[in-house]
């Protein structure tokens, strides 16, 4: 492989996705697990004013490419702000809060068919060969959270949590649609910084009402380092990585990654917690490799 080639390889906008779902993976576990330690609105906080401060050198060179919006422009940035920094990963560290972890995967799992089946209300139709991919894909997310036994699926039930779960689930599917109409111009960076600043503005008095109302924050070393990850992986580079690969591929084919969270946890739970993989878990990730391969790849062969 050549040099030129090794560092396109890099930026690949399949490859970013991997990552960022990977980086997303970990941040549903974190956030389950710091639960008790720092309350959501303030987990949310935290981690978007360290995604900030890694954002701000490299968006600040970069600044005069806000100036000249219109009022519509700066509309749009709101809205894109709102939904993608201060709704989405507030309102699922609000249902891990309620809400167990299976239920959560499966539920985040529906987030490439609401970006679908939004996008038909918009006029777009999806081809069938996508329409296949994200129906084989999801049928292996399905396979991953029951454990290859139907009647788990139909032993869960919702709860406030879970309700929590689909309106993030609703707000990223707007977030990922909205951004085809971002402002043209604007450099990547400087567009991350403007929508952390705005979910800064969301979260700054919720997270003041959390805290008046007596919630206790229990900063360890541990939920320290835990704040941190959400921070520099989910929150910073996972925006980056995702906001670039949503611009060159679309919003259809970059939201079915999502699919690939249930993997990346059972990927994780193998190394770091000692668990066997079983062949549902097989089963599933070949089911959810198999329907984004056919989402991405069967055109072009």
């Amino acid at each position: 492989m050549s040099d030129r080639r090794f560092p396109r390889l890099l930026t690949h906008p399949y490859l970013l996705l991997t990552l960022t779902v990977l980086f997303w993976s970990g941040n549903m576990v974190v956030g389950r697990g710091l639960r008790e330690a720092v309350p959501p609105m303030s987990l949310a906080f935290g981690r978007w004013i360290l995604a900030l401060l890694l954002t701000l050198p490299f968006a600040w060179p970069h600044r005069h490419t806000l100036r000249g919006l219109n009022a519509g422009q700066w509309g749009i940035l709101l809205v894109l702000g709102v939904l993608g920094v201060g709704a989405y990963n507030t309102l699922a560290y609000l249902a891990l809060a309620h809400t167990t972890a299976t239920n959560a995967a499966l539920l985040n799992s529906f987030i490439p068919i609401a970006i679908i089946a939004i996008s038909w209300f918009l006029g777009h139709r999806a081809t069938r060969v996508e329409s296949v991919g994200v129906a084989l894909s999801f049928i292996g997310v399905m396979t991953i959270v029951s454990r290859g036994d139907p009647a788990v699926l139909a032993g869960l039930s919702l709860n406030v949590g879970d309700l929590w779960m689909l309106a993030a689930v609703l707000s990223w599917a707007l977030y990922t649609l909205g951004l085809k109409w971002r402002p043209a111009g604007v450099h990547p960076m400087a567009l991350l910084a403007t929508l952390t600043v705005i979910g800064l503005a969301v979260l700054a008095p919720l997270t003041w009402l959390e805290l008046a109302g007596g919630v206790q924050l229990h900063l360890s070393p541990a939920a320290l380092a835990g704040v941190a990850y959400t921070g520099i992986f989910p929150a910073f580079l996972g925006y980056v990585f995702y906001n670039r690969a949503v611009a060159e591929v679309g919003a259809s084919k970059a939201g079915l990654f999502i699919h690939l969270m249930p993997a990346f946890s059972t990927i994780l739970a193998t190394l770091f917690l000692g668990e066997v993989p079983r062949l549902y878990h097989f089963s599933g990730i070949a089911l959810i490799l198999a329907g984004i391969w056919l989402t991405t790849g069967f055109k072009n062969r």
